[in-house]
């Protein structure tokens, strides 16, 4: 049997139980309150197949394990095998050149795994769907298909700080929209959740893939640097709705499933285009997660408001929106790239004395710059 070891020479000294303590988790341990969820085990079983294709699972999945913890006085909170699986069908794992990749499940010869190999062959900076890296058929069920793409985090983890972040954000995901399009494809299910980002550069030491807001050992506490000296590439992922059209032939789709209910015009029964059901999607997105969410980016409202309109004919083309965007950025002076974002909900009192802070910092950033 295989026991996770602890570096005991890092873990702060809340990190150990007393006695009594101790007894109540080897208790739960032994009656299987920490044991594998369902999901995870179906990944355990995955993992000999995987380790032959140079895929390594965490040591939770590993034959034969062991708490960490057993035997010892240490909190299993402080213990890396603790942290469990949060999504049945992803996991996330080390290739043999111990890059962090994500191993997705899907079914075998699906529209998803279809649609992602078409457009990863398709290689562009402009494209910003998440390649797949790997796939090859899932060893426990024939019938499903293993998707390996790179480990992303969710676009707004960590929060945007600057409009810097949130400009760079916009003209992205614009960007990989109108390369879609140009290629013909419509996503069709853009919501928050479908848009993710790689945000290794923010972390140059790494993180817990699970719990991300720790160090890989899940001991220490991690800090991002700074998006707009450090920028991250934003993806479009998840294809399981999304079509190819045949150059010239119609765009034309139906169907009222997809994350974002709010666009006007889906429909089970009438067809409609499924470019300008994007380009909604796509508005609706930034004016939920970004300008009700933060002070500093009504400037926005110019390129959202034509996206949003109910009239999918009245919408500009992606194309057409990335050019009204980089006008619009011309527009912007450079030091407003700097400004702090805030919460539209903090009291304005606090507002003015955030921004203060934050304006003290960047000066002191900007002299330490010019110092280098």
């Amino acid at each position: 049997m295989e026991r996770h070891t602890i570096d005991t020479t890092r873990l702060p000294s809340y990190a150990y139980l007393s006695p009594e303590a101790t007894e109540r988790h080897a208790e739960r341990t032994r009656k299987g309150v920490y044991k594998l969820l369902p999901s995870e085990v179906k990944w355990r079983d995955r993992q000999p197949e995987l380790q032959k294709r140079g895929y390594t699972l965490r040591k939770r999945y590993q034959k034969d394990w062991v708490p960490s913890w057993l035997g010892t006085n240490i909190n299993p909170n402080y213990c890396e095998d603790f942290v469990f699986l949060m999504k049945a069908q992803v996991i996330d794992a080390r290739r043999s050149d111990g890059t962090l990749v994500a191993i997705k499940s899907v079914p075998g010869g699906s529209r998803e795994v279809e649609m992602a190999q078409y457009l990863t062959s398709l290689r562009h900076p402009e494209n910003h769907c998440v390649p797949v890296l790997d796939a090859f058929p899932d060893p426990l069920f024939p019938e499903r298909s293993l998707l390996v793409m790179p480990y992303l985090r969710p676009f707004n983890d960590p929060e945007f700080i600057v409009v810097g972040d949130v400009i760079d954000f916009v003209s992205q995901m614009l960007e990989g929209l109108a390369f879609m399009h140009t290629h013909h494809v419509v996503h069709r299910d853009i919501a928050a959740l479908n848009v993710m980002m790689d945000a290794s550069a923010l972390y140059p030491q790494g993180h817990h893939p699970v719990q991300r807001n720790s160090s890989v050992d899940i001991i220490d506490e991690v800090k991002p640097l700074s998006r707009m000296d450090h920028p991250v590439r934003y993806y479009y992922v998840d294809f399981g709705l999304s079509e190819r059209f045949s150059p010239g032939a119609s765009s034309f789709v139906v169907g009222d499933v997809g994350r974002d209910a709010e666009v006007p015009e889906l429909s089970s029964t009438i067809p409609y285009d499924g470019y300008k059901a994007d380009i909604y999607a796509l508005g609706n997105l930034f004016f939920k997660e970004i300008v009700q969410n933060h002070n500093n980016v009504d400037f926005l409202m110019e390129l959202i408001d034509p996206m949003k309109q109910r009239e999918p004919t009245a919408r500009p083309s992606a194309g057409e929106l990335v050019v009204s965007f980089h006008e619009i950025r011309k527009r912007q002076s450079p030091s407003s790239y700097r400004w702090r974002l805030g919460s539209r909900s903090e009291p304005a009192y606090e507002r003015v004395f955030n921004e203060t802070v934050a304006v003290a910092w960047e000066g002191l950033s900007h002299l330490r710059r010019l110092v280098k």
